[in-house]
């Protein structure tokens, strides 16, 4: 007689909990072994360099047989673990609803992956009614494992991250992210506006990487023109607690289309919003 009680208790503790630093800390503890055991799957699936080996779904827009392993081995023991919360995954388009949702991209970086180079990650973000609350970003083969969470800190194999103090774009080392949905033309302009600068710019191929680089001071910037929500799922709560500052992603539609996306070093903000017309603002996630 007493059990349905018991049970309104406790969803009424866990509606009013779903936030704290334990609750989430205790989603992510979990999680993190799940990240690692997909990053082992992936590398145990890498082609050996040279290709690409994958197919095409689109203009350099890359799917490996490893892609959609490794997204079925974390939703399955998502699933598993939390047969409630919400789930989004990249590349078979499964979606489940709830007011946690895991958002995940299997192998971010897949042209790389697919060539047999080293820069590419498993990413795995964590949302509570649609607010980014934590982050895990695992690179096998550099050996980097990115845990972040909302409120509490965000670290790189253990080491705490700090965004780039810099100040001075002409010392400034930015990234800008190449787009299928994106003109030569937007790509040529936004270019040029790092050069006016006096930036180096770079691309490398993992928007997840990217984001993470400006979270630990080892990019300045970070500019993608269109990108999907999996993509930096994981590292808004990266960025933010890096001290990093970014544009309203999630304010401009990122949770359902591929929307403009930009990170930088606080110190640089004034001057990247400037040059891009791209308003920037705190990095806590809204």
């Amino acid at each position: 007689m007493s059990e349905a009680p018991i049970n309104r208790q406790a969803e009424d503790y866990f509606a009013q909990d779903a936030e704290s630093s334990s609750f989430i800390a205790q989603r992510l503890a979990f999680a993190q072994p799940i990240v690692r055991d997909a990053a082992a799957l992936a590398m145990a699936l890498r082609p050996a360099p040279g290709g690409p080996a994958a197919s095409l779904k689109g203009r350099q827009d890359y799917v490996t047989e490893a892609d959609k392993a490794v997204e079925k081995l974390i939703s399955a023991r998502i699933q598993a673990l939390y047969p409630g919360d919400g789930f989004i995954g990249e590349e078979d388009g499964s979606q489940r609803e709830g007011q946690f949702t895991w958002v995940v991209d299997p192998i971010d970086g897949t042209s790389n992956f697919a060539r047999g180079r080293d820069r590419w990650c498993v990413s795995l973000g964590l949302l509570h009614e649609g607010r980014p609350i934590g982050g895990i970003i695992f690179a096998p083969a550099l050996d980097e494992f990115y845990l972040g969470q909302i409120g509490v800190g965000a670290w790189m194999n253990g080491r705490p991250l700090k965004a780039s103090p810099l100040t001075d774009g002409k010392s400034a080392m930015i990234e800008m992210g190449w787009s299928p949905f994106v003109t030569t033309e937007e790509y040529a302009r936004r270019m040029s506006q790092f050069l006016a600068l006096g930036a180096m710019p770079r691309s490398s191929g993992s928007g997840a990487l990217a984001a993470a680089d400006v979270a630990s001071g080892r990019l300045d910037a970070y500019l993608e023109i269109a990108i999907n929500l999996w993509d930096v799922a994981a590292a808004l709560v990266l960025l933010s607690e890096a001290g990093a500052v970014t544009s309203d992603f999630l304010g401009e539609g990122g949770a359902t289309r591929p929307t403009r996306f930009l990170a930088a070093a606080p110190g640089l903000a004034e001057a990247l919003q400037r040059a891009t017309d791209i308003p920037l603002k705190s990095a806590e996630p809204a």
